[in-house]
């Protein structure tokens, strides 16, 4: 930077302050990539290899992306090769310490190998692990957010290699099982670097659409390598994530990829996988059979019960001789009516002697009485001062002085009389 100062006072500090009139000169922007460059720092990174040329002291290769269409050419020493155990090859996985290079004078840049390690099979299992770990940590993998298949998919979406096994042995069994069956198949790469992508796409369509009820990703058996695609987190993720329940059929039993712990059903085999998301007709048949003869045994039962309990019923007494029940309950009546007779004839004549007793009781206690027996009742003769009103009756002697007209009652009739006078009673 300090020659690039040196060379004029008048060039501009920063790209953005060039010009037309007042640029850079090249050797100034090749500095300054040079030194943006070296301040770089190296980085470990991943692929595969598929180009190798050895070229004296200098080896060059070419490393690609394992999931993406993605190349990188770099160059090495072949000393830095020589350290490694197992001789690298082409298609040989590796991990690689790069660094980026600019050369000053020719203005190229280049990726320069510091160290390389091949990836073996322990090191992809362990990072597998890891990653299953890791995103069991999270939850992906509980029960409790894997849904349930629908019991009869109208139509089932395919995720397969390229007319592979795994795609006629899905389709041939369920077949066999369901003839109805309808599928909308999308066939990938199921191994290679463009695997995921393909996978992922053909996922989220399915996924996309309503008429699909369940998809099963298919694949045959292979080397732990051809099956890491379907151990990428990316597409367990978009697994996880998907609304339509999702079917992993990879492999053999033995083959375990991530894909099997977050897919809501995990088959060992794609024939496994057809046998699962598919009902056997004939089984089904059977059982429909079997659940007609249970119901009509079920209602021949229910009718012979019930005959059973209407014969019980029609040989009781009260409906084989429904006349018994009127005929006793008239003698109840004819009895009860007797009853009330005989207590209401019982009453009067009681009422009657009662009413009789009564009268000699009124007879005997009557005016008339007294005087049959002697006694008279007198009044005073001018006592009447409104007609119709009885007369005065005489009580005591100072009522009838002499002289005074008196009517006296008795029980053969009444007559007049005059008093003489009289006195008092003595308490004697």
């Amino acid at each position: 930077m300090s020659e690039v100062v040196k060379a004029g006072t008048t060039v501009p500090a920063t790209a953005a302050e060039t010009s037309p009139d007042n640029p850079w000169p090249l050797q100034v922007l090749s500095q300054k990539l040079k030194m943006h460059i070296d301040r770089a720092p190296s980085a470990w990174v991943e692929g595969q290899v598929i180009e190798l040329n050895r070229r004296g002291s200098n080896a060059y290769l070419t490393l690609r992306d394992i999931d993406a269409e993605i190349s990188l050419p770099a160059s090495v020493w072949t000393n830095v090769l020589d350290r490694q155990e197992t001789q690298l090859e082409r298609g040989s996985r590796v991990v690689a310490l790069l660094k980026a290079e600019f050369w000053l004078k020719t203005g190229r840049l280049s990726m320069s190998v510091k160290d390389i390690r091949p990836v073996g099979l322990g090191d992809l299992l362990a990072r597998i692990e890891r990653l299953r770990q890791a995103l069991a940590a999270e939850g992906l993998f509980s029960d409790a957010r894997k849904k349930r298949l629908p019991l009869l998919p109208h139509r089932i979406g395919l995720i397969t290699g390229r007319d592979s096994d795994a795609k006629k042995d899905v389709l041939r069994n369920a077949a066999l099982r369901w003839p109805a069956v309808e599928f909308e198949i999308r066939e990938v790469a199921v191994q290679g670097n463009t695997a995921v992508a393909q996978l992922l796409a053909a996922l989220r369509e399915l996924d996309a659409r309503p008429e699909v009820d369940v998809i099963v990703i298919a694949r045959g058996g292979g080397a732990l390598e051809d099956l890491l695609p379907f151990s990428n987190e990316e597409l367990i993720r978009a697994v996880a994530a998907a609304a339509t329940p999702v079917v992993s059929a990879i492999g053999h039993e033995a083959d375990r990829p991530i894909l099997d712990d977050v897919a809501d059903l995990r088959a060992s085999t794609p024939t496994d996988a057809a046998k699962r998301i598919v009902p056997d007709v004939v089984e089904e048949l059977a059982r429909v059979q079997q659940a007609r003869d249970q119901l009509r045994r079920g209602v021949v039962r229910l009718v012979e019960q019930e005959t059973d309990r209407l014969a019980s019923l029609r040989s009781r007494p009260v409906l084989s001789s429904p006349d018994v029940m009127i005929s006793t309950r008239l003698d109840d009546v004819e009895r009860l009516k007797g009853r009330s007779h005989a207590a209401i004839n019982t009453a009067v004549v009681r009422a009657a002697d009662q009413l009789v007793h009564l009268k000699a009781q009124v007879r005997a206690l009557s005016p008339q009485k007294t005087l049959d027996r002697g006694y008279a009742v007198v009044q005073l003769a001018d006592g009447q001062e409104v007609p119709g009103t009885p007369r005065e009756v005489v009580r005591h002697p100072s009522q009838a002085p002499a002289g005074t007209e008196l009517t006296v009652r008795v029980a053969g009739g009444r007559f007049t009389a005059q008093s003489t006078g009289g006195q008092e009673a003595s308490d004697d």
